[in-house]
């Protein structure tokens, strides 16, 4: 009987060892790494930059310089503070992609003002989290990292992709209809794998029940669409707050639809949710239950030189 309970006892030990190391292994632990050295993408602060950057008129809510215009509003709708950046390029290669610590991985992670400003960035919100999945599309800046299609959310098929062009112009793509490879031998620069997309081709394509797997209705959100190509909508709610209660997805669709939005599409949301301009954080992001403070992410979408 004595024998019987020590062995009881060694096999629960192994047993939350092993739960453990399978949760680090997850969520933790940093694994296949690809350092970013891809041509275009460009974190080093240039000469350009810095002229540009000296030569621009900013304002606590405005950039504008000869090559890109920000300006950023606060909305207050659904009794949530929502703030929307509206973005005007002079080329699509202003608008980038950044990854925490500048590597490819899973578990690789840093908040979103860390990664924005090691990127030079003016404006970012955080990206996908491509780091917490081992399948889906991802591409940033030209460089393709992950080809394997995943299963869509909810248990359908229909994993659908933002993918962004060299010219600029955006689409919204079901991952089981097209290649990763073929995308990108179309032109594609950025892919992002989280969804769904929110309007296509000037349509809402969410509705009052669509959500994201595990999530709630009303949440902080990130969106980012596009009026024209060239012309883009970056938006970031707070939410799960007294002040802020978040909004649904078919909300989110109907304020990229109120900003003339004809493509848009959700990226990571709940306390993901960051965006950041010029040195600062502008919305309130809730990491932990309703603490206002950013949570390390994968990645990053920015504007900068």
């Amino acid at each position: 009987m004595h024998l019987k309970k020590i062995w009881a006892v060694i096999y629960a030990v192994m047993l939350a060892a092993f739960s453990t190391f399978v949760l680090l292994d997850a969520f933790v632990i940093p694994k296949d790494r690809i350092k970013a050295d891809e041509p275009i993408q460009s974190q080093e602060i240039t000469d350009e930059s810095i002229e540009a950057k000296a030569e621009a008129v900013i304002t606590e809510n405005s950039y504008k310089d000869d090559k890109i215009s920000i300006t950023i509003s606060e909305l207050r709708e659904y009794d949530t503070s929502i703030y929307v950046a509206d973005i005007q390029l002079a080329d699509a290669s202003y608008l980038r992609a950044g990854l925490a610590d500048g590597t490819f991985g899973r578990n690789v992670t840093e908040v979103t003002s860390q990664i924005a400003q090691d990127s030079n960035a003016i404006l970012a919100i955080n990206g996908d989290f491509y780091g917490f999945r081992n399948k889906g599309y991802v591409m940033r800046n030209g460089y393709l990292y992950r080809e394997t299609a995943q299963q869509g959310r909810q248990g359908n098929s229909r994993q659908e992709d933002l993918v962004i062009y060299e010219d600029g112009h955006m689409d919204v793509i079901e991952e089981n209809e097209v290649a990763a490879q073929t995308l990108k031998d179309s032109g594609a620069s950025q892919i992002f794998s989280f969804g769904p997309g929110l309007i296509k081709n000037g349509n809402i394509t969410v509705d009052e029940n669509s959500e994201v797997e595990q999530s709630m209705q009303s949440n902080p959100r990130t969106a980012i669409g596009m009026i024209t190509p060239l012309h883009y909508i970056m938006a970031v709610s707070d939410g799960r707050t007294e002040a802020s209660e978040g909004l649904t997805l078919y909300q989110l669709a109907q304020i990229m639809k109120g900003q003339d939005c004809v493509t848009a599409y959700n990226l990571d949301g709940g306390g993901s949710s960051t965006m950041w301009f010029n040195g600062e954080v502008v919305n309130k992001p809730t990491s932990y239950g309703s603490k206002i403070s950013e949570r390390a992410v994968s990645d990053i979408v920015y504007i900068g030189r």
